[in-house]
């Protein structure tokens, strides 16, 4: 088009458009323009028609300013037309009041209309959060919810806590999604935003800057590590970021992806690799039964939980004068002035200044030194220690995932040399994983048999009720319900074969959904659901306390000290009350530090946590019989 053939019109409705495209405030604008226009063309035919509020009376004849103003009240109220005599009024003010209703009509239209599209955008979360030492949570992904249940017990004590959420949905789907987990968040406010975390625009509507944590999600789809360094990327070399280090908690799927991770962190990240984590607590647990209590105990904040506290008054004594301190808290170790992390120390390890003793506590203010010294513990109860002689163990595996190689590689360094490890399963591939698996094998020999872990007559033939340990998988590939009733099905099986026998099989279970659970009723310490809520767990004591890494690692480390479950008897006589002191001492005797124990009695009972007690008060007398264990901190 050339510019001859460029009409004034065109031009007038081009530049008309453009302050159109402007929103609803140019609408308005233009409707105030028209209003005017019109009242002042009604104002002034009223003054040059000389018409007045009387016909035969010329001094009721309006000016121009009376003009305006008839004409503006026409043009807002229609009922101003019934008090109007004679045709030429009635006429003009009629004409106005036409071109008002239109153009009220208009600007109600428009208004509507703006404040729906105003709601509309505040409801897709793109407001800035003006919050501080807020929990940011980036991404979403089933652990949330877990995430922020446990977030919501941590924040119970703390002053306006405030977690936020910035993940690639609708803000909308994600506040609802939450209220109808949580009837209620107590006083924690959590506020959604609809973003993608890579993107430095919408990461920077939730400040991750003011943050006090930040926790990563790795999202439910390929690739997932790939997002969770990028996101962490835009935090660390963002170019807003704050001069202090960031406190970043990321999770991460394949133990490939964790060297990369960590340059990306630089030092600001830790972070949580669930394959190997769930693969070495399923080792630990299998063998032990109750251990998955005590790790839910440490790991969830309803309960006791491991924290850190500076003790000036401990500085110069031994760590074993140290145990018997705390009335109501449990000593497991020190964090050193340089950041080293001692869990189970050597008893004559001396506190230093600025160490941290490591604490299970109820809450970080419950860590109270006694006000006066410790009674002497009852020495004539104690018994030496036993001589332990390792025995081969015969541990079978039912299904197989990616999870599985590394907890067999994690029962490898835990059984006697000569032990059986026998795995069911019917998934493609898995017979030449073990083959492959068990050339690195050194104390395990590993046997492969095909067939359905659902189908009672192979597990009959397998004779589950010969082998002292049972680790249950799921079939990860499978859409989350089929693969869970695949698992509740064979663990129905095992416990119908069970109580046939009237055995007590050790089974450690996973499950992708813990809602599965109670389907099977087989709510017993041994059915410890191995799953995504370990991982969960995790990421939230972590973003609360990002030393608490460096205690998880031993404790989940077949190196260092483990938590032991141990029958009482092998440390006291049974039958003779006795205070936690005497056990502190039993265990101290060998380089061991006591945190609890389990009254065989309660083992069935989930209202009184299985029996097991963590951090019981010391002062309190307890009778144990033959059958009840105590809990220690070991390196063997």
């Amino acid at each position: 088009m050339s510019e001859h053939s460029i009409t004034l019109r065109d031009r007038l409705r081009y530049r008309f458009e453009n302050t159109l495209s402007r929103g609803a405030i140019a609408i308005i604008a233009w409707l105030a323009l028209i209003s005017t226009l019109v009242v002042l063309v009604a104002a002034l035919a009223l003054v040059v028609l000389g018409v007045g509020q009387d016909p035969a009376d010329p001094s009721t004849r309006y000016g121009f300013i009376e003009g305006a103003w008839q004409g503006l009240m026409h043009s807002l109220d229609a009922g101003n037309l019934a008090g109007d005599s004679g045709w030429v009024l009635r006429v003009l003010m009629l004409i106005v009041t036409i071109a008002g209703i239109f153009l009220v009509s208009i600007l109600i239209g428009t208004i509507t209309s703006g404040l729906e599209s105003r709601l509309t955008e505040l409801r897709k979360g793109r407001s800035r959060v003006i919050e501080r030492e807020h929990t940011l949570i980036l991404g979403w992904s089933s652990k949330v919810y877990s995430i922020i249940g446990e977030l919501i017990i941590a924040n119970a004590n703390q002053k306006r806590p405030c977690i936020v959420i910035l993940a690639d949905r609708d803000k909308v789907e994600m506040e609802d999604d939450i209220k109808a987990k949580f009837a209620s968040t107590g006083n924690t406010r959590i506020i959604c935003r609809s973003g993608d975390p890579l993107d430095l625009d919408d990461l920077a509507v939730v400040d991750p800057h003011g943050a006090r944590s930040i926790i990563v999600l790795a999202p439910e789809e390929d690739n997932p590590d790939i997002h969770v360094i990028k996101s962490v990327l835009a935090i660390t070399n963002n170019p807003e970021r704050k001069a202090e280090p960031y406190h970043i908690v990321g999770e991460i799927r394949d133990a490939k992806n964790l060297e990369a991770a960590a340059l990306v962190g630089n030092g600001e990240a830790i972070y949580v690799q669930g394959e190997d984590l769930i693969a070495r607590v399923t080792a630990q647990t299998c063998r032990q039964s109750g251990l998955s209590v005590v790790y839910t105990e440490l790991l969830d904040f309803d309960g006791a939980e491991i924290y850190f506290k500076e003790e000036p008054a401990l500085v110069g004594k031994r760590y074993r004068e140290a145990l018997g301190a705390y009335e109501e808290s449990a000593l497991i170790g020190l964090m050193r002035a340089d950041g080293e992390a001692l869990v189970n120390p050597p008893m004559d390890c001396v506190i230093g200044a600025g160490d941290q003793v490591i604490a299970i506590s109820e809450d970080d203010d419950t860590i109270v030194l006694g006000k006066s010294a410790p009674p002497k513990p009852n020495r004539g109860v104690i018994v030496p220690k036993p001589e332990r002689v390792a025995t081969p163990e015969r541990i079978l595996v039912l299904g197989w995932n990616e999870k599985a190689t590394a907890t067999v590689r994690e029962l490898d360094q835990y059984v006697a040399p000569g032990s059986e490890l026998v795995v069911l399963c019917e998934r493609e591939g898995s017979r030449e994983a073990l083959v492959a698996l068990s050339k690195s094998m050194q104390r395990l020999r590993i046997r492969f048999a095909a067939g359905d872990i659902g189908d009672r007559a192979t597990l009959d033939k397998l004779g589950v009720c010969d082998y002292a340990h049972i680790i249950l998988l799921s079939y990860n590939e499978l859409p989350i319900q089929e693969a869970d009733a695949k698992t509740l099905i064979a663990l129905l099986h095992l416990r119908a074969i069970a109580d046939a026998a009237g055995r007590d099989l050790s089974i450690v279970s996973e499950m992708m959904d813990l809602r599965n659970r109670a389907l099977a009723q087989v709510a017993k310490a041994d059915d410890f659901i191995v799953s995504d809520k370990l991982v969960s767990l995790m990421l939230a004591q972590l973003s609360e306390n990002k030393h608490l890494d460096k205690v998880f690692r031993v404790l989940f480390s077949a190196e260092g000290s483990e938590i032991y479950i141990r029958p009482i008897g092998d440390y006291i006589r049974p039958g003779v009350p006795v205070d936690f002191h005497t056990l502190l001492e039993a265990a101290a005797l060998r380089g061991e530090t006591a945190i609890g124990y389990r009254i065989a009695a309660q083992a069935q009972d989930k209202d009184r946590g299985f029996g097991v007690r963590v951090n019981p008060k010391k002062s309190e007398a307890v009778a144990f019989h033959a059958a009840d264990q105590i809990i220690v901190l070991a390196e063997d």
